[in-house]
Parts: C-alpha cells; sequence; structure tokens
C-alpha cells in the first residue's frame, strides 16, 4: 500500500489470496487473470473434495484416531484453497459493489463453493451419528489440537440436522436463497446516494450520515431529512428483502426443531438462552444511563430535548479533525506502548496493502475486519472521513486484526472465535487509543468532547444494540405469528424499541422510522447484535484489568487472542482472569459504564458552571 499521506491511496493488495504459488496450486491450464486464478483454486478444491467423498463417504464411523487426524487435515486444505478465492470475491465486491463483472465472480464462486460444501457435507453427518462414547474417544486423539474444539461443537447440532438428502438440497439451495438476498440488500445500499443541502454532487450515505455529528443542529436536521429522502425509493424492496429472510429462517429453524429464532444463533456463539437473556434484561435495566448522558447532552446543547439526529452533534465547537498519516502514528504508537508485537502486527496492515482506506461512490459502507484463510492474513476496510471517531474506529479494526492474525496459528478450524468473543480485542484497542486521546487533551472542552465520545461509544456499542436485538425479536416473532410486515409496521416496531431505550430523553421523529432499513447486520447475520454488547462488556473488564496491573495482563492476553476459537468463551475468559460464567458478570460491565458516564457528567457540569 502505497504510504502517500493522501488517504485515497490506500488500497487492497488482494493479490495475496490468489497466489497460487503460495497456495502450492498447479493450475490445469495458463492463468492469465484474477478470474483464472480464482477459477484455479476452486478447481483443485473441487478436485480435492472429490477425492475425498470417493475415500470417506459411508465409512467415517469406521475411522480410528489417526485416520479422523488424516480426514481432518485433508478438509483443512480443501477449506483454504476455496476460503482465498471466495473471500478474494468478497473483498473485491466490497470495495466495488456495482462491478457486473465483480457481482459475477462472487456469485460464480459462491456456486462453485456451494457444490463444494455439498460434496462434503457427509462428513459432518457421519461424523455427529457415531455414539458419544466412541466420539469422545476418537477426540482425545494425540494430534487432533487443531480440530478437536471444532468437532465437540459438530456435535451439538446433533438433534438439529437433517437427513443428507435433505441437508444437500438445502446447501444446495443456500445460493440462490438467503445469500443472494443478502448480496441484494447490500448493492441496494451501497448504491444508495444522498442529495445533501449545498452539495455539489451527492454523497454515500457513510458520508452523509458523517454529518450528524455536525455541531450545527439546523445541518444535522436538513442531514436528516436527507437521509431519509434517500431511504425512501427502495425502501419497499428492501423491506420485501428483509421479509423474505425472515420468513426463510423461520422455516429453517421449524424444519430444525430450534425453539426459538434465536437459538441457533445462540448455539454458534457457544451461549446459552439463559446466559443471553440475563444479559439483555442486565442492559434493559439499565437503560437509564444513556437516558442520563441524553439529558445531560441536552443541556450542552442548548436545547429543551433531543431529537434523533442531534444524538451525535459533538458538544463543543473543536469537532478536531485528524488526518489519515496522524491517525496511524497515534494508533501504532498506543499499541507500541502497551506491546511491541502488536505494534509490529499492525504495521503490517499499513506497509502491505492490507487496509482498504477511503470512502468511494459503490464502496460497502462501514468498516470491518475480515480474517480469510489462515495461509494469507486479515484486511480491513475504513471509510476515513478526517474525523477524530476514524481514529479509534482504526484502533477498532485493527484490534480485530491482530486477533486473527494471532489466531492464524490455530488453522481453518479454530481460527474464528465466537461473536461474544470476537470484540474484545477490537474494543480494548479502541479503549487504549482513547485513553492516549484524552491524556493528550489539555483544554477542557476538548477533554468533555472526548469523554463524549466514549459514553456514546458506550451507548451505541451496549444499550442500542440491545434495543436493536430487542427489534429483531419482534420482527421474527411477528413474521412468524402475522406474516409479511409492511413497511409501516417495520417502522412502527423499530420506533417501538428505540423509544423503550430512550424514553423522554430522546424526540424519536417521524424521519427516522425508515432507518432500520440499510442496517446489513438485521439481513446478513440475524440476531448478530447482542454480541456486541456482550463483547463490549467482556472488553472492558479485560481494560479495566489492564489498568489495575498493567503489563502484567499483556502476556495472558496475547495468548488468549492467539488461542483463536480453539477454547469456549468462558476458558478464553479465565486467561486473562474473567469469570464469564459469574451471574453478576454484566453488571460488573455495566458498572464500568456507569464510572465513564459519571466522569463525563462532572465534565459537562463544569463547562456548563463556566
Amino acid at each position: 500500500m502505497p504510504t502517500s499521506t493522501d488517504a485515497t491511496s490506500g488500497s487492497w493488495e488482494l493479490s495475496h489470496l490468489i497466489d497460487l504459488d503460495d497456495a502450492g496450486v498447479e493450475p490445469a491450464a495458463t492463468v492469465s487473470d484474477d478470474e483464472g486464478a480464482v477459477a484455479a483454486l476452486l478447481d483443485e478444491a473441487q478436485r480435492l473434495a472429490d477425492e475425498f467423498a470417493d475415500e470417506y463417504e459411508g465409512k467415517v464411523d469406521q475411522l480410528d484416531g489417526p485416520g479422523l487426524v488424516a480426514a481432518m487435515e485433508r478438509l483443512a486444505r480443501i477449506s483454504e484453497l476455496a476460503g482465498r478465492a471466495l473471500n478474494y470475491a468478497h473483498l473485491r465486491f466490497a470495495a466495488d459493489t456495482a462491478d457486473p463483472a465483480i457481482g459475477a465472480l462472487l456469485q460464480s464462486g459462491s456456486e462453485r463453493a456451494t457444490r463444494i460444501q455439498t460434496k462434503l457435507l457427509f462428513f459432518e453427518l457421519e461424523w455427529v451419528a457415531i455414539d458419544d462414547e466412541r466420539a469422545e474417544e476418537l477426540l482425545a486423539t494425540d494430534g487432533l489440537d487443531f480440530a478437536r474444539h471444532h468437532l465437540s461443537l459438530e456435535r451439538r447440532y446433533r438433534p438439529h440436522l437433517l437427513s443428507a438428502p435433505e441437508e444437500r438440497i438445502v446447501t444446495e439451495l443456500s445460493v440462490t436463497g438467503g445469500s443472494a438476498w443478502s448480496r441484494l440488500f447490500d448493492e441496494l445500499t451501497s448504491a444508495i446516494r444522498v442529495e445533501l443541502p449545498g452539495a455539489d454532487e451527492p454523497v454515500t450515505l457513510d458520508e452523509a450520515l458523517s454529518g450528524l455529528f455536525d455541531p450545527d443542529r439546523d445541518k444535522r436536521r436538513a442531514v436528516s431529512e436527507a437521509v431519509t429522502v434517500a431511504l425512501q425509493p427502495g425502501l419497499r424492496t428492501r423491506a420485501y428483502a428483509f421479509n423474505t429472510l425472515l420468513q426463510e429462517k423461520a422455516t429453517m429453524d421449524r424444519l430444525r426443531s430450534y425453539p426459538h429464532w434465536l437459538a441457533t444463533r445462540n448455539l454458534s456463539n457457544e451461549a446459552s438462552d439463559e446466559s443471553v437473556q440475563a444479559l439483555v434484561d442486565a442492559v434493559k435495566k439499565r437503560y437509564e444511563l444513556p437516558r442520563r448522558w441524553y439529558r445531560t447532552k441536552a443541556k450542552l446543547l442548548g436545547i429543551e430535548r433531543l431529537a434523533d439526529y442531534d444524538r451525535m452533534a459533538v458538544v463543543g465547537a473543536d469537532d478536531e479533525e485528524i488526518g489519515w498519516e496522524e491517525g496511524r502514528g497515534i494508533v501504532l504508537e498506543t499499541f507500541e506502548s502497551v506491546s511491541p508485537r502488536m505494534s509490529e502486527i499492525a504495521g503490517k496492515f499499513f506497509d502491505g496493502g492490507w487496509i482498504d482506506v477511503p470512502p468511494r461512490p459503490d464502496k460497502r459502507g462501514g468498516a470491518f475486519s475480515a480474517s480469510t484463510v489462515p495461509s494469507v492474513h486479515p484486511y480491513v476496510m475504513l471509510n476515513w472521513t478526517d474525523r477524530r471517531r476514524d481514529v479509534t474506529t482504526l484502533a477498532h479494526e485493527l484490534g480485530h486484526g491482530i486477533h486473527q492474525y494471532l489466531a492464524r496459528e490455530q488453522g481453518v478450524f479454530h481460527q474464528s472465535t465466537p461473536l461474544t468473543v470476537a470484540e474484545t480485542a477490537s474494543v480494548f484497542a479502541e479503549e487504549l487509543v482513547f485513553g492516549r486521546l484524552l491524556a493528550a487533551a489539555d483544554d477542557p472542552r476538548s477533554r468533555l468532547n472526548l469523554l463524549a465520545e466514549s459514553i456514546e461509544g458506550q451507548i451505541a456499542t451496549v444499550f442500542r444494540q440491545i434495543a436493536m436485538n430487542q427489534f429483531e425479536d419482534r420482527v421474527h416473532n411477528a413474521r412468524r405469528e402475522v406474516g409479511e410486515i409492511s413497511v409501516d409496521h417495520f417502522g412502527e416496531l423499530w420506533v417501538e424499541t428505540q423509544e423503550e431505550m430512550l424514553g423522554d430523553s430522546v424526540e424519536v421523529t417521524d424521519n427516522y422510522r425508515s432507518w432500520w432499513s440499510y442496517v446489513p447486520h438485521f439481513i446478513g447475520s440475524p440476531g448478530y447484535v447482542y454480541a456486541y454488547a456482550y463483547g463490549q462488556l467482556l472488553a472492558l473488564s479485560v481494560y479495566r484489568l489492564y489498568e489495575e496491573r498493567g503489563e502484567e495482563i499483556v502476556p495472558g492476553y496475547l495468548e488468549m487472542l492467539a488461542s483463536g476459537g480453539s477454547r469456549s468463551p468462558e476458558e478464553l475468559g479465565a486467561i486473562v482472569g474473567v469469570d464469564l460464567a459469574d451471574p453478576g458478570f454484566w453488571d460488573r460491565g455495566l458498572d464500568l459504564v456507569a464510572e465513564q458516564l459519571d466522569a463525563a457528567e462532572a465534565a459537562a457540569e463544569a463547562i456548563l458552571a463556566e
């Protein structure tokens, strides 16, 4: 990646994913372009999958321990090859959702990967059918560390699996089902253009939404109105896509005998229904925390009551702009002060073309870090707009990237963690950088702005995500109970769950009723959002330990990250001294949020008293 101070120069170098020599692939014919390399990777994965099926189908229950190890090594190889190809296509699409050729590459790659997955389905079905005593003997085999936890987790799905022919049909149809509707949603939202007053040309949704931070209320209101206008043209289509996915999930949950809409997400997160409900209940009981802040913020802004478009407004006139080079330096220096290893890994992202930085037309909005496959490395996507909050976003995504990079050593089966743990490194990194920014802020108003950003980040990640979880809960249940949901009913449920959190502290305007319709998590990852609150409270606990014990916890922290998904969330938390099984865990995490709110309120009162 170029090291120019101009953030527009920072684009991904994706060739690492489709380097055939590095992947150990000898193509059947000369490869002259990227699409050919993707095809060669999938050709080899398909060949290996066919060989694997010929040797193992109908015989998994006959494997001994070493035979199981060998089989899992072969499956890992196939997953690596297909993963390289599919990640390349997905990242190309994220960078440019409008190019038909890239869309076609993603679709063909998804279809071919699905065929490979279908070919290998038998293995999981035959593995979970083995009786428990025999399975425990096999799981104890030496040399199975790279897949043991994964294999154990697969057996938890035993009550929910269909017959082999049914599973093949479901897998075959998935490429024209949920994944297709999710892709359509991404294309529709990426194509949204907002016509802001006074702007020379329409801007992307992300660029428009950044205007909600503007200190001028009239400008914020105008941005809100413009965004609502821009959301209208495709609103019914996005609602139809959402309805279709809601019904597809309801059907699959019924066929697989899941007791409720969130059960499958909880299972994949290695979280009990009871623990997730305890999290939701604990956060809802503390809804007064965000309300307190919004009442204080109204005083700071000199208005009687906030409207929804006021929530993110800066509370002073010094909304500092930070350029790309400066932001990069802040993050690297902060990481270096905690662990040279963290800074070293983060540096690879900047120097190796692992970050796509600027907003562009048709680029996917938001930010993310994609772990890809263990044999390559993660990639981070940003939409950098020179706001101070972009610095903490960079830290957040690099926290993910460091986690994913360290966990590569666990291999393809254990690289990824459950969503409930996945946010730990990102939030920890974000808190580190926030602390550095706060320490460097000498002006009282600048400190207040930073504290406000922090508490608003906690509100967004803990309280708002639980409110969004409640919106999901109501739409999933409504779809199952009363049928297709109208645009107006979506809006009613959205406002209802937002107002439960906000109480009388914020006015939810009519303009806000359609803003559920651009949230990708509802579409592509149903049930995902509560994991943000889970991960935030876990990360805050880890950060508190760092504040109390300093570098003493760093080795354990890095060990936790390097463990990836090879252990349960409870075991991972224990590495750094956090007890996730403690019923009081959520309240203690929320107490930390309350302490940050106390500090922000105290700073606000000092300013108001001047």
